[in-house]
């Protein structure tokens, strides 16, 4: 049985409970009527009576009598239709408690193993990213030549959202506040090895914008942007820049708790100028430091 299961026969034990005992109330003013009746038509019997309406009275009392044996065993059988609910609702509440605990080991079971797959993605990514790195600085030294480009901002993005927000973001910064931005649809020319160009922007980069959507959580590439800029990030000081771009506080949660607790700009609620502008301002606080 599901815990839904449960809770629904949790649920009609009680709606049953509450229609008998409804029952049980209309039985008791049923009861305290008849009493009453009795008492009234014993009340009016005085020593002046006569005999024919003394009969009569007896009869009523008698009826009433009857109608009242009725409503006690009515009353008394639906007792234990009550008690009987109430035991039985016991049972299935306890049902329901056992369901439930069930359920959320079930639940953190799932969440650990989500966890692990994650972390065991992000060490993979880990030792892709060290490999490439001894190949590059083997063969081109790439990453320390005192000639390669410098960057002000590294813009890690899905390809998805570049219409909906990357684009512009990263035209308001190359145009309005001239900063150098690493974007794949700039930096990257034909031919060129995606792996070694995005190593390259990410070692010579000042600050990693990340704009986490839906898109960008089920990427690899985004991914090993991602780990790339969290491993300079381990180095010291504040690198990457979070920017939720229609994705929500749960998902970003369970893609990357690390990331859900880092301050972030929110494309549901700033537009790209805005979002540059605080980008800017960061960037030349930076730069008086």
């Amino acid at each position: 049985m599901s815990v839904e299961q449960a809770q629904r026969v949790v649920n009609q034990f009680n709606k049953e409970i509450a229609d008998l005992e409804k029952k049980m109330a209309d039985l008791v003013k049923k009861e305290a009527d008849k009493i009453k009746r009795i008492g009234d038509i014993q009340r009016s019997i005085t020593k002046n009576t006569s005999a024919t309406s003394l009969r009569s009275k007896d009869r009523q009392i008698e009826r009433y009598q009857k109608d009242l044996s009725r409503v006690l065993s009515d009353k008394a059988d639906i007792n234990k239709k009550i008690a009987d609910k109430r035991m039985r609702l016991a049972d299935a509440t306890v049902k329901l408690q056992k369901e439930e605990t069930t359920h959320a080991k079930s639940l953190a079971k799932q969440q650990e193993k989500g966890y692990i797959t994650y972390q065991k993605q992000i060490s993979d990514l880990t030792k892709q990213i060290k490999a490439q790195e001894n190949l590059v600085s083997s063969k081109e030294n790439l990453f320390d030549s005192s000639g390669a480009e410098e960057y002000d901002v590294f813009v890690s993005h899905a390809t998805e959202d570049k219409s909906s927000f990357c684009d512009e973001f990263v035209q308001v910064l190359k145009d309005k506040y001239e900063l150098n931005v690493w974007y794949d649809s700039v930096s990257l020319q034909w031919g060129d090895s995606i792996r070694t160009e995005i190593d390259k922007g990410l070692k010579k980069s000042k600050f990693g914008v990340v704009i986490l959507s839906r898109s960008y959580i089920k990427k690899y590439w985004t991914n090993y942007e991602l780990e790339g800029l969290f491993q300079r990030e381990s180095n010291g000081g504040k690198l990457i820049l979070p920017i939720w771009h229609d994705i929500t506080k749960k998902e970003v949660q369970d893609f990357s708790p690390s990331l859900a607790g880092k301050m972030a700009m929110n494309t549901a609620i700033m537009t790209a100028d805005e979002i540059a502008e605080k980008l800017n301002q960061l960037f030349e606080a930076s730069q008086r430091e």
